[in-house]
């Protein structure tokens, strides 16, 4: 196991002077619901500010949040999601799972989150797909798209871990150390995993980074989502690892520069302002 290399951050894409509209990424986010209508807008407010364009298909409810607040979101479409389908396919990558409902959260204008996150999966497998938060929890690993990001915390990766149909790989997998664990699953299921926690470990199955760093004030709700709005942003024009391991580690620095400044009293907006910070001190002048 390594440690995250700052001089990675050079790998970055970064836009160029004279791009266009489009030219440096778009991003469909599919996620919110009924209960949970913040989640996905985290990832929202931080892609909008990464991506040119942001495609964003929630509930009903959800959308019409999002609608009032186009004075921010002026860089993005509302998609209802029965006309999904011509939008994904102009995306560079797709999130989908964060604020959408466990099987035992489902309201009245929620759809089934397995049944919609494996539709979208086999619908659409050779996108640039993260999973995250709601799907993460109901889906079976073996219906992973080649190259997605899977974004689990610990307690999504049991649940992932105990969906798998293989029984020997499940125990298997289950008898070994975390950071062995990151990487068998990585590795089977030809993802790359961000485990997020004290120590995020990052793997695509080969490489396994671990990336220090953070505080307790990352623990907010919301701030999982931040970071799952980042990860997919990088992705939409760079590879997947690179993507994860780099969201991981300016996720982190944004919140040790927040504690600098206020302590643990912060919280999933003051993450989205500090990140852009963030990354014009450490992704451009790397460049």
């Amino acid at each position: 196991m390594e440690a995250f290399n700052i001089i990675d951050l050079k790998k970055l894409y970064v836009p160029k002077p004279f791009s266009h509209k489009g030219d440096n990424g778009k991003l469909m986010i599919v996620g919110g619901s009924v209960l949970f209508h913040a989640a996905s807008l985290w990832a929202l407010k931080i892609a909008s500010r990464i991506v040119d364009m942001v495609f964003y298909s929630s509930v009903d409810s959800n959308n019409e949040i999002v609608q009032k607040e186009k004075e921010e979101f002026r860089e993005g479409i509302i998609v209802p999601r029965d006309k999904i389908g011509h939008y994904m396919e102009e995306a560079d990558a797709i999130l989908i799972g964060p604020g959408l409902p466990r099987e035992d959260g489902i309201e009245k204008g929620d759809e089934d989150t397995k049944e919609l996150t494996e539709k979208f999966l086999k619908a659409y497998p050779n996108k640039k797909w993260v999973v995250d938060g709601g799907s993460l929890q109901v889906i079976n690993p073996e219906i992973l798209p080649t190259s997605s990001i899977i974004t689990p915390h610990h307690k999504e990766f049991e649940v992932l871990k105990s969906r798998i149909q293989n029984s020997e790989f499940r125990i298997k997998i289950q008898n070994s150390k975390t950071e062995e664990q990151v990487k068998m699953f990585a590795n089977e299921f030809h993802c790359v995993v961000l485990l997020k926690g004290e120590v995020d470990i990052v793997s695509d199955g080969k490489l396994t980074v671990m990336v220090h760093g953070g505080n307790a004030g990352m623990t907010k709700g919301g701030t999982g989502d931040v970071l799952a709005g980042l990860v997919s942003s990088l992705y939409c024009k760079n590879d997947a690892f690179i993507s994860a391991c780099a969201a991981s580690y300016i996720n982190k620095k944004a919140g040790e520069s927040l504690f600098e400044k206020v302590g643990y009293y912060f919280n999933s907006s003051d993450l989205v302002e500090e990140i852009p910070v963030i990354m014009k001190n450490l992704i451009l002048k790397e460049k």
